[in-house]
């Protein structure tokens, strides 16, 4: 996954930083319940993020300790399960499964030999995950296979390849019945997927360009230069201030404090380590 969507914790307030850590707990622990141990693993931060954006009710978070997996002797507290916290989870385990089969395509023979075996430890997850969702797991399918065509034609459209990437995104919360709403949350969602799509790109480029796999900044760009960089900067800071304008239109709910700190601090932060290249050492890193 890819795990660009997070917060600034430095400037959370310390009970805003010990909710947002529980909904990451309660969202591993719906992960284990509806789908088994092993979606645990493709626990992520940006389905954290949806999980905050489907959580309408006012109220603070009902919180509650359960034992880590990952720390057996650590009782650890964690939402409750909740409606949001359910579509998130069954949204992240259909990406996480199309992701994988991605990298069987497109990665070398050790990483596609990894993805082989985490597919087929994966794939009843994705199945029970896919019923539940059937739309979602479609438009999912069909936007990737979009995406291939694009990439196998070299284009050099970052938009057309964004697009499809972004839709993806934008389908992951289901209709509410409430259509402004709904239509506020698609838009945030859309540009948001851009903006994931396109930083990661840039994050990729090297790589990419090492391996010979296409990147739509490589295929839109002959070389890195200055100006190159800012064009591809103030795209993307159209499409994060699409997201804001977006979010504004919404109720801002229990989460109001966390969203805004991501939409405002932390996509702003995770650019820019990105663009300066400490990216990598900061997401090894606990965060």
């Amino acid at each position: 996954m890819f795990g660009y969507v997070r917060p600034n914790r430095d400037e959370l307030k310390v009970r805003e930083l010990r909710d947002y850590e529980a909904l990451y707990c309660g969202l591993c622990h719906t992960l284990g319940k509806r789908h088994g141990f092993f979606a645990r693993m493709f626990l992520n931060y940006d389905f954290t993020f949806l999980a905050m954006l489907l959580e309408t009710a006012a109220e603070r978070p009902t919180l509650e300790k359960r034992r880590c997996p990952a720390r057996l002797w650590c009782a650890k507290k964690l939402c409750a399960a909740s409606g949001g916290l359910e579509t998130a989870a069954d949204a992240g385990t259909i990406l996480a499964y199309w992701k994988l089969q991605d990298t069987l395509r497109d990665g070398s023979f050790w990483e596609r030999l990894a993805a082989g075996g985490l597919l087929l430890l994966l794939r009843p997850a994705y199945r029970k995950a896919a019923a539940l969702r059937p739309e979602y797991a479609q438009t999912v399918q069909n936007c990737l296979e979009e995406l291939h065509i694009l990439e196998d034609a070299q284009s050099t459209s970052l938009d057309r390849t964004a697009d499809a990437f972004a839709r993806i995104l934008q389908a992951a919360a289901p209709p509410s019945g409430d259509e402004p709403r709904d239509r506020a949350l698609e838009q945030l969602l859309y540009h948001l997927g851009r903006w994931i799509y396109l930083v990661d790109a840039w994050d990729d480029l090297d790589e990419d360009r090492r391996r010979g796999n296409y990147n739509p900044v490589a295929a839109r760009f002959s070389g890195e230069t200055e100006a190159n960089r800012a064009y591809l900067r103030t795209t993307l800071g159209h499409s994060l201030n699409l997201a804001r304008s977006a979010w504004a239109l919404l109720e801002p709910g229990a989460w109001g404090a966390q969203v805004d700190n991501v939409l405002y601090l932390g996509l702003p932060l995770v650019e820019e380590l990105v663009f300066t290249g400490r990216w990598q050492a900061v997401k090894k890193r606990k965060q």
